[in-house]
């Protein structure tokens, strides 16, 4: 899994959700309504990571809403990693592409929910962790469930859509091979992390880099390094292993590597690919699926992982789309000729129930 090299890593997640494409939107439509609203997720609380179960969402209202009695759709998109429900919502420009593709008939009204998954290591991932928190049940069960009781959706999973972009794209597949009776349709768009590849295989010097480090500090910033810190707390966590209370699928002695096949299986449980074997059946539920990836993304494991994912899904009889764009991990995301608005809107307007 080809991350980003080390030291550009972080900077250029920084960048994850930026769009290249300085397109304006056409219209000047009637304006949605968006909102920032903060409650407690009873699947993150207590956790013993100290992560805050007092999490935010940012929810795009559609023109109308107010004064209507109509109940809507809702699309879930899900964050990549550093960046949250706010930061996803601004760069993108989510309420504007809506406002246009609604004022233009592109797309029925609908609601759009931006949960708020970052962590102390800036990453979920997604992931049910004994250490911090249960992020797959935080989607599935307290966002949806929050929704639903606040705002007037149609409560049924024909009417839920789940998107994401890399950290999010990945969780967006994890998410609905646990929880198929939540999301009736879901689009990954350039998923990260799918499988074992060339950044994450266990010959990588970042381990022994993890071993020697007695915090995040010490890891220097180093991104794959600490990624695959994140992924360890996510996917293999000790409570009993300080300072990052995660076990590692390499540990160093007398500068010997030594795999650990019981990590290697716990990590194994949480890579979409993995889990297809088990979970196939279950995205063969869904009305619509697709993934998307950038040839030319930096992050240089996600198309091969990407086009495996898809193979896998093929060889197991699960009908989906699967699109190699031209651009990198996160080009032409916004604008009207950007994907959010060409591809996105368009995949959930066709496989959606709007009543």
């Amino acid at each position: 899994m080809a991350l980003f090299t080390p030291r550009l890593f972080i900077v250029l997640l920084a960048a994850l959700h930026c769009s290249y494409s300085n397109a304006q939107l056409k219209t000047t439509p009637q304006k949605g309504t968006v909102v920032r609203v903060q409650f407690k997720a009873s699947s993150i609380a207590g956790n013993p990571a100290g992560e805050d179960a007092n999490r935010h969402l940012t929810i795009y209202l559609p023109p109308g809403y107010k004064q209507s009695a109509a109940r809507y759709p809702v699309i879930y998109f899900l964050h990549g990693m550093v960046w949250t429900d706010s930061s996803t919502m601004l760069d993108i420009h989510f309420d504007q592409l809506l406002d246009a593709a609604i004022g233009s008939k592109e797309i029925p009204p609908v609601l759009l929910v931006l949960p708020d998954a970052n962590t102390i290591y800036k990453g979920s991932w997604y992931a049910n962790s004994a250490l911090t928190g249960n992020w797959t049940d935080f989607i599935a069960k307290d966002v949806v469930s929050y929704v639903d009781r606040h705002y007037r959706t149609i409560p049924n999973r024909n009417s839920r859509g789940l998107s994401g972009i890399s950290m999010g794209g990945h969780g967006a597949l994890k998410v609905a091979m646990l929880y198929p009776q939540v999301f009736g349709a879901v689009y990954a768009m350039t998923p990260a992390v799918l499988n074992w590849s060339d950044s994450t295989n266990t010959k990588l010097p970042d381990f022994k880099a993890i071993q020697k480090a007695r915090n995040m500090k010490e890891l220097n910033w180093d991104g794959r390094a600490l990624v695959l810190v994140d992924l360890g707390r996510s996917f293999s966590p000790d409570l009993k292993n300080p300072p990052f209370y995660t076990d590692m699928p390499v540990t160093y002695t007398d500068g010997i590597a030594k795999i650990d096949s019981g990590v290697i299986k716990k990590w194994n449980e949480h890579l979409p690919t993995q889990m297809l074997d088990h979970y196939a059946a279950a995205l063969k539920t869904l009305n619509g699926l697709k993934i998307d990836w950038g040839r030319n993304d930096l992050a240089k494991h996600v198309p091969g992982t990407c086009l495996e994912f898809s193979k896998k899904l093929e060889k197991l009889g699960v009908k989906h789309f699967a699109e190699a764009y031209l651009g990198g991990h996160s080009d032409r995301l916004s604008g009207t000729d950007g994907r959010v608005y060409t591809d996105l809107l368009p995949f959930f307007k066709k496989y959606l129930k709007w009543q």
